[in-house]
């Protein structure tokens, strides 16, 4: 049975989404102080859909972008939540800034770095 969109999520809910033990969001509460799910009797933990996209947010940064815990503290705080743009070896000053662009540059540098 799935949840309507914007329903209350139990940490085990949450961590099943997004294929982490449950202790790890526990540690995350620690260490991001905007992460603060509602605490019920017994301390059941009740993610609020605001938490559900900040957690899922910092798992993209952690687990898919490589942040340390660290970086992505500074990178939530900075407001953008995204990695500082990486200078690409030789990147003239003038490419453009949009996604594209410069995951085409990245493709690019990676082809050439592999001999293909």
């Amino acid at each position: 049975m799935e949840k309507a969109e914007g329903a209350f999520l139990t940490i085990s809910e949450l961590a099943g989404e997004l294929g982490l033990p449950q202790h790890i969001l526990r540690y995350w509460e620690t260490r991001f102080p905007q992460l603060r799910p509602l605490q019920r009797s017994g301390n059941r933990r009740y993610y609020r859909p605001t938490d559900v996209a900040l957690a899922r947010r910092i798992h993209q940064l952690l687990n898919v972008e490589g942040f340390t815990v660290k970086g992505a503290q500074k990178a939530l705080l900075d407001g953008n939540g995204h990695a500082p743009a990486m200078p690409l070896a030789k990147a003239a000053p003038s490419d453009p800034p949009d996604l594209l662009a410069r995951l085409m540059a990245i493709r690019t540098a990676l082809a050439k770095a592999i001999g293909d």
